[in-house]
């Protein structure tokens, strides 16, 4: 079971050696008997049958309970005990034998990491709790204690005490003091393993959680498949009952921990938080954007752990609230507390890549280790062509769908052959006419319906009080007034304004300027039906009272241009390209599952943590145009794929990162322009119609 960042006050002597005072203490000690209880409450659930069996054989022995009654009676519960005391023999016996799940993990010895283990003892005799039995790493930005105590996983000396887990980027990235201050109140959560109620507790709760799925396991027959479905039930009923007193217990523990550990190194703790957030920040990114890459091609990164320092450091440099950790790289690593670090970061390397992608347990002709160094060549520039080859041959078959006659007349891999199918030409889908774009709105009146607009035509407006006006074709609105019409206005003719009102002079815009108003005017209001006429020639859209239903877009007309398809070929094309990637991964997970045996862990095959959600298929496009667009630049110019500790695979252009490149693709792939990326290849030097070698 994995225990979070937790302690205890106990002492090493358990419950009998006194108490801490740490209020959390007490808390999980009494939660702890509440699990105990629900475990009680179970078993005289179980034997309950069995004791008025024994009472009613009791009575007959005595001459109470006598007569045909009583006997079919006792024959009942007879059975009924007997019955239930198999089940729950049953259930106790699974629920004993079931092997709790433990994170897999690197083991580091005693001879492997002496200075480690130094500072783990150290550190457990100044805060009075027992020493973990043992130390490993995983590749995760966490640290807990993990009891293994159970024969399936138990190992020398980690029969008493948990064992410490420690995620392997601390090491590379946190200095030595650091890592002491955020390993402080882990390590005060061995205390507990001291109580005997709360070891109780706690292996109660990790058998019933190991009972409730022993159904899913694959070896099983269908008779004992159906047995262990009803053990499951019973666990998982067991499970509902005390769930509630287990998470508090364990956040008494976790409590209790932090208390105690408040003595050692306070002020470095701090400090160490800080680093903790930055270290799950750069290895999320290390391993999103640099590390599945690499899986991706059947290449494993053996530094991981080396290289998270790589990127924190950038990260650093590009963080201005970040600057004064760079200064921190002076001081000793934790990881000199390793005697071979660099073989167990290609341990830890090597785990991460079967937790998070899969891969074998052993390196080979298809998984093999690459180096920093090696990395845009075996992998950057691999990836780019295979993406490359992907792109092309999907285009390929979607011509072979469209003219099968020209199958077999494969075109040339150019970048000129991509930027020709997904521009879109003005003629082919036009845009929308400003002046031509009918109200785009068609809100409703509590009194009076508003008229319909023909295609082309202004929105007629009505008020509360007076007739509709017909307007001409291309003809302004005219909304009329409360009390009087307002005059007609011809097409391009200036407003005429009626008797007593200023006539001002035309703007120079060649709109009637706003008539002014001597100060004893009353202000005018405008109508509540009906809105000045927008700057851009849209239509006037009526504004209607608050408790008016809101305008709903009409359903002959889009609410907006942008809405529409813009690019008909690149939909197509995501479509194909993402069916393909699909039936890929497919194929992948199915080798996945074949080659099970070959990555699992003592509680079997590890399931998989995916690191990043599926991306659509203009994302996925815009990456395989991307990739086109390096190949063709690392092949007809002095290009060269290159690293970004943050960002993966980079082209290069003259020693600098190009970081200009997406948004020009995406003009193509969005929108069907490929002016922004044409100039972007001409400025660059790329000759798009020369073919690109694959992979």
């Amino acid at each position: 079971m994995r225990y979070g960042v937790s302690g205890s006050g106990f002492g090493n002597g358990g419950s009998d050696s006194g108490l801490g005072e740490e209020w959390g203490v007490r808390a999980a000690r009494s939660r702890a008997l509440a699990v105990l209880r629900v475990r009680g409450r179970a078993l005289g659930a179980a034997v309950l049958p069995a004791a008025v069996a024994v009472v009613l054989y009791a009575g007959e022995v005595t001459g109470h309970f006598t007569g045909a009654g009583w006997a079919t009676a006792r024959w009942t519960v007879t059975v009924l005990a007997v019955l239930v005391l198999l089940a729950a023999a049953a259930v106790a016996l699974v629920v004993a034998r079931a092997r709790p799940a433990v994170t897999p993990t690197v083991e580091l010895t005693e001879a492997a990491a002496p200075d480690l283990h130094r500072l783990v003892r150290d550190l457990a005799d100044r805060l009075d709790v027992p020493a973990p039995a043992a130390i490993a790493l995983t590749p995760d930005c966490d640290s807990w204690l993990e009891d293994r105590s159970h024969r399936v996983h138990r190992q020398a000396g980690a029969a008493g005490s948990p064992v410490l887990v420690i995620g392997s980027p601390f090491l590379w990235w946190m200095r030595v003091a650091e890592l002491r201050a955020v390993l402080a109140p882990v390590v005060a959560g061995t205390g507990p393993a001291a109580d005997p109620d709360i070891a109780a507790a706690r292996r109660f709760v990790r058998g019933l959680d190991a009972a409730a799925v022993v159904a899913d396991a694959p070896d099983l027959g269908p008779l004992r498949r159906l047995g262990a479905r009803g053990v499951g039930r019973v666990a998982r009923l067991l499970l509902r009952a005390c769930g509630t007193h287990a998470a508090e217990m364990e956040r008494g523990v976790a409590a209790a921990g932090s208390e105690r550990a408040q003595a050692v190194d306070q002020g470095t703790r701090i400090v160490a938080q800080e680093q903790v957030g930055l270290a799950y920040a750069g290895w999320d990114r290390l391993l999103t954007r640099v590390a599945l890459p690499a899986w991706r091609m059947g290449r494993w990164p053996s530094g991981l752990d080396a290289g998270v320092v790589s990127a924190l450091t950038e990260l650093s440099r590009r963080d201005r609230l970040a600057e004064g950790y760079s200064s921190r790289l002076g001081e000793r690593p934790a990881c000199d507390l390793l005697e071979e670090p660099g073989a167990v970061d290609e341990a830890a390397s090597l785990l991460a890549a079967r937790l998070f992608h899969g891969g074998p347990a052993e390196a080979g002709p298809d998984w093999a280790p690459v180096e920093w160094s090696r990395y845009p060549e075996e992998v950057v520039d691999r990836k780019w062509r295979a993406d490359a080859a992907r792109l092309h041959d999907v285009l390929d078959r979607l011509a072979a769908t469209e003219d099968p006659e020209a199958a077999d007349a494969a075109q040339a891999p150019t970048l000129t052959r991509v930027l020709t199918h997904l521009t879109t030409t003005p003629a082919e889908h036009p845009a929308p006419s400003r002046s031509a774009h009918p109200a785009r709105l068609t809100p409703t009146k509590d009194e009076a319906d508003l008229p319909t607009v023909a295609d082309g035509d202004a929105p007629r407006l009505a008020t509360d009080e007076a007739d509709l006006l017909s307007v001409a074709d291309g003809d302004d609105p005219k909304p009329a007034e409360d009390e009087a019409d307002l005059p007609t206005v011809a097409d391009g003719d200036d407003p005429k304004p009626a008797a007593g009102a200023h006539a001002p002079a035309p703007g120079a815009d060649g709109h009637a300027p706003v008539p002014v108003l001597d100060e004893d005017d009353p202000v005018p209001v405008l109508d509540e039906d009906y809105s000045d006429p927008v700057a851009d020639g849209h239509a006037p859209v009526p504004m209607g009272d608050e408790d008016d239903p809101v305008p709903v877009a009409d359903e002959d007309y889009p609410v907006s241009a942008e809405d529409e398809i813009r690019n008909p070929a690149a939909d197509t094309l995501a479509a194909a390209l993402s069916a393909r990637v699909a039936r890929e991964d497919a194929e992948w997970e199915a080798r996945v599952t074949a080659d099970a045996a070959g990555f699992s862990g003592p509680d079997g095959p590890w399931p998989l943590c995916p690191l990043v959600p599926p991306r659509t298929g203009r994302d996925l496009l815009a990456d395989h145009v991307t990739a086109l667009v390096c190949c063709a630049a690392v092949d007809t110019t002095g290009a060269a794929p290159g690293l970004d500790w943050l960002d993966g695979p980079a082209l290069l252009v003259d020693g600098v990162r190009a970081t200009d490149l997406a948004p020009h693709v995406l003009a193509l792939v969005e929108d069907g322009d490929p002016a922004p990326l044409r100039a972007w290849l001409a400025t660059t030097g790329v000759r798009p119609e020369k073919p690109v070698r694959l992979l």
